[in-house]
């Protein structure tokens, strides 16, 4: 990340961690008046992002561009798992477009995209 050149470094706190379940932790802490939820993004799903109901808070989780989530992670978690509408059978989205278009519908359904 550090190599993209960003002008606001400065204001950016990555945290990294070991495993889901600690991020989960870390980001129930942060947000004591609900329980926030996950979402798994994948090109295999059978949901919409658009169905989805994003709340302020909710962690939304990529895999890997070249091989997606693990296929047990999804297995588990199947009502979590949500993707990116493609017409037809050719996906053309790479995983920064695709995280861009997940983090753009969030913040548009919490009213948090204001001009100024």
């Amino acid at each position: 990340m550090r190599r993209a050149g960003l002008d606001y470094w400065h204001l950016v706190e990555v945290i990294q961690h070991e495993t889901l379940a600690d991020a989960e932790q870390r980001i129930s802490e942060c947000s004591p008046e609900r329980a926030p939820q996950t979402w798994l993004f994948s090109g295999h799903a059978r949901k919409s992002y658009l169905d989805a109901d994003f709340k302020l808070g909710d962690a939304l989780v990529f895999g890997k561009e070249s091989v997606g989530l693990p296929q047990n992670l999804l297995q588990e978690r199947s009502e979590q798992v949500i993707g990116i509408p493609m017409p037809g059978h050719v996906r053309s989205h790479n995983l920064a477009n695709s995280v861009s278009i997940a983090v753009y519908e969030a913040l548009r359904q919490n009213d948090a995209l204001k001009l100024l």
